[in-house]
């Protein structure tokens, strides 16, 4: 058994412990606030390319006459036998169960889909680090990293990962999400893949969260997401963020932006005739890939949110674990003591009884 001197130091390198996870939790949840903030600016933006997008799509014909088939490659859906993945996961950990659980999901989709030929690419070094080990690089990802000429790709697995984005999140703009959109874009309109699935954590709230796959490409209803599978929060992690939101002093509540959307709903949705400087049809294969951006960068900041706010909620749970093993130490400790100054009085009592 440990004596008092070893309690003592144990209780002041939990107690330093303690300062440590909760200047952590302080820090995460002023950064989830921030987050919190970027998200909800981006969302009228988004929804208002969807209602101008929609506008136009009563204005085209997007289908032909003569085959049926979608005029805009994007719009164009096809058998899918090969599909890419854009697993959005986190640069750091402490966060909980926040990147295990976008990664579960990406397993799940894996195991459940053995007919298709499944491209990953990864935004996040947590993802990187784990999904590396479970599957190898493709030929041209390898000929990308060694700086050589690109090759012709031959697949060696039937899972392998295309693309690693690292640090992406850490300064996240749109410039960087259109970007990856535009080889998303790229590698479909060549058939090189026949969907596109994302795979991240959706942030409606500190307590309003889920896991979600969503279908970006092909474009099935412009304004609509295409959720392919959702895994909501248990009520147990909900009731740990609701305390740890509400000791950092964080809302739970999610933003009322009913007004806002209703905005954005209305926009370019007049039943009148609207003059063009462009034709109809340039302006929807002009804006349809940045819809596409548009989702991909919105997606990334609510995985951001989500991942303060798990993070937040984690360094929570330690701070409190360390007070309860301070207490637990302290206790023993204080019966040590105890238990030896009454060693001493017997002795001295019974020394005295025996004079």
């Amino acid at each position: 058994m440990a004596n008092v001197l070893d309690l003592r130091r144990r209780i002041r390198s939990v107690k330093n412990t303690r300062q440590i996870t909760k200047a952590m939790k302080m820090v995460a949840a002023a950064k989830l606030r921030r987050s919190q903030e970027r998200a909800f600016a981006a969302r009228p933006y988004a929804r208002m390319i969807a209602s101008v997008l929609a506008s136009l799509v009563r204005r085209v014909d997007i289908y032909d006459s003569d085959t049926g088939e979608a005029k805009n490659p994007l719009l164009m859906a096809r058998e899918e036998k090969r599909v890419t993945v854009v697993v959005v996961t986190g640069d750091k950990g402490f966060a909980g169960p926040f990147n295990a659980n976008v990664l579960k999901a990406t397993h799940r989709f894996i195991a459940d889909h053995t007919d298709f030929d499944i491209d990953l690419e990864i935004v996040g070094r947590k993802g990187i680090g784990v999904l590396r080990r479970s599957y190898g690089l493709s030929s041209a990802a390898e000929d990308e990293q060694q700086s050589q000429s690109r090759q012709p790709r031959t697949r060696k697995a039937r899972v392998e990962i295309v693309g690693e984005h690292g640090g992406l999140l850490d300064k996240l703009s749109f410039e960087k999400a259109a970007e990856l959109s535009r080889t998303l874009i790229e590698r479909y309109a060549s058939e090189e893949t026949d969907a596109v699935y994302l795979v991240f954590n959706e942030f409606q709230s500190v307590i309003s969260q889920r896991i979600v796959v969503e279908r970006i490409l092909p474009i099935k209803e412009i304004g609509k997401p295409d959720i392919a599978v959702a895994t909501e929060m248990e009520r147990e992690e909900r009731e740990e963020m609701a305390r740890a939101a509400q000791s950092a002093g964080v809302s739970i509540q999610a933003e009322d932006t009913r007004q806002a959307d209703e905005e954005a709903a209305k926009f370019g949705t007049a039943q009148v005739d609207y003059i063009y400087e462009q034709s109809p049809s340039d302006l929807m294969g002009a804006l349809l890939p940045r819809y596409i951006a548009t989702q991909l960068y919105h997606a990334m900041l609510e995985s951001v949110a989500a991942e303060h706010a798990a993070r937040m909620t984690a360094m929570d749970a330690a701070t409190n674990n360390a007070s309860e093993m301070i207490d637990a130490y302290t206790l023993t400790m204080n019966r040590l003591r105890q238990a030896a100054i009454t060693k001493e009085i017997i002795e001295i009592v019974s020394g005295a009884a025996a004079i």
